[in-house]
């Protein structure tokens, strides 16, 4: 008999779920709000959680990873009168067993509870081995982190290609090279191409190779980062950015690890695995003849979506403790101490440039506190302090756009060269967004209008933290 726990607080679909459920010959409980649900869930031992959307006190969806951590590890099936694509592909990327409207039929519902006890059933005869990944820089311990390195888990011991897709900032690098660590490949070669500082001229060269004469200025063999990477794993970055013209290429070399330099006569053998990982949108790209589909399927074996730091602000203390011992090592310096305050400055502000920017602000904040033993939110830049206060007068009704009302707040006033820095990067971003939806997201028409180099375009929406 197994334990079933029902949080919605719709009571006709309560009353039918437990005549299904009793018929079945299984234990339920009710909760009619999210705020009980997570507490008897977290309190009490289920097998099954079938979860409602939209509740009085909160959305099912947001408090999926919770319950799904709780120390039962129940399997969630997310039932809604409010069904959505969106909504769907939450659930599953957070570990829902299913997704059903609440319009399925009595034998759908069934069989799905049937199906979910039965892999939990199976699942308890196993005694799985504890796995201790290899995950150096990739600190903290929050429900989106931890989904994160069980995906990476699953994936490392394999040979299977690996997407990594994240925002800025987020430590795709990183998690790429703890794929590489956690792999049988560990011993051998983790080679990076950085797909957007390479030159397209260069492109195919740099990864393929050449013989001598192959073009103008080619005057010696050279050989490419493929045939480097073999044996190892050839990671690469901002695969989004690698041209058209070599896409087609490399879709070959991934289908039959053979390739054939520039120039070249006898086709060469690498045997790597591939990471690669973006902060673009793969299957927008693909609709807009920007990336090849066929090289996507590729690539996106096994996708690993890593959360931007704003959704995981419990992990930032810990972030903290970890670099400002690295880097207080790094300079020299004894290991700095920080106000409660401190933390509580890091978790107010929304870190468009994920854990990158913190740790940039770390590195400045310690170098501002250098003779000081204790962190204060004054040693933090003061872009993140003046952006802070803004947000909080803005809260108030005491900012409107100008500085003058910010007058009497302490910290308000920034220097003229801050001010200027400051409202410049807003100015830029607003006229890139306005210029992306007056092209219609073109990206060619949007350079050329703009009068920039695509590169050169490509890295302002990266400082901006534009998505395409």
């Amino acid at each position: 008999m197994a334990s079933i726990l029902i949080i919605d607080d719709d009571e006709i679909t309560l009353t039918m779920f437990s005549r299904v459920i009793n018929r079945m010959g299984h234990q339920i409980s009710c909760a009619s709000t999210l705020k009980d649900g997570i507490r008897m869930s977290l309190s009490e031992e289920f097998d099954i959680v079938l979860l409602d959307i939209r509740l009085p006190d909160g959305n099912g969806l947001e408090a999926l990873p919770v319950i799904q951590k709780a120390p039962s590890l129940p399997e969630i099936i997310i039932f809604t009168g409010y069904g959505s694509l969106d909504g769907a592909e939450i659930a599953i990327k957070n570990g829902a067993w299913d997704y059903i409207e609440k319009g399925s039929s009595i034998e759908r519902t069934t069989l799905t509870l049937t199906r979910a006890l039965q892999y939990r059933n199976e699942k308890k005869k196993i005694s799985a081995p504890v796995i201790v990944l290899e995950r150096e820089g990739i600190v903290g311990k929050s429900p989106s982190l931890r989904f994160s390195l069980d995906q990476l888990a699953q994936c490392a011991p394999s040979n299977v290609n690996v997407l990594i897709v994240g925002e800025t900032g987020t430590g795709k690098e990183i998690f790429a090279r703890a794929v590489h660590e956690n792999s049988l490949r560990r011993n051998e070669k983790f080679v990076v191409v950085d797909c957007a500082a390479t030159p397209e001229s260069l492109a195919e060269s740099i990864l393929f190779g050449h013989e001598r004469g192959a073009y103008t200025g080619a005057d010696r063999d050279k050989d490419g980062l493929i045939k480097y990477a073999h044996g190892g794993t050839l990671f690469l970055d901002e695969v989004g950015e690698l041209p058209l013209s070599v896409q087609k290429k490399f879709l070959r070399v991934l289908q039959e690890h053979r390739f054939l330099p520039l120039g070249g006569k006898t086709e060469i053998e690498s045997n790597f695995r591939l990471v690669a990982a973006t902060n673009r949108n793969l299957e927008q790209m693909v609709k807009e003849k920007e990336f090849r589909e066929d090289l996507l399927f590729r690539i996106k074996a096994f996708a690993i979506e890593l959360p931007p730091l704003r959704e995981r602000l419990e992990d930032i203390k810990e972030i903290v403790v970890y670099y400002v011992s690295l880097l207080c090592e790094q300079y020299g310096i004894e290991i700095k101490g920080f106000s409660a305050d401190f933390i509580h400055t890091l978790c107010a502000y929304d870190w468009p440039g994920n854990v990158r920017e913190l740790v940039n602000a770390m590195e400045k904040a310690i170098l501002a506190a250098r003779y000081e033993p204790i962190l204060f939110p004054k040693h933090l830049p003061t872009q993140i302090r003046v952006k802070l206060i803004q947000d909080s007068l803005c809260k108030d009704g005491a900012y409107k756009g100008g500085i003058k009302e910010a007058a009497d707040v302490a910290g308000a006033f920034m220097t003229l060269k801050d001010f200027r820095e400051t409202n410049v990067a807003r100015l830029e971003k607003q006229y890139l967004e306005d210029l992306l939806i007056f092209t219609k997201r073109n990206i060619r028409d949007a350079c050329r209008i703009s009068d920039l180099s695509r590169s050169r375009f490509y890295d302002l929406l990266k400082k901006h933290n534009i998505r395409i």
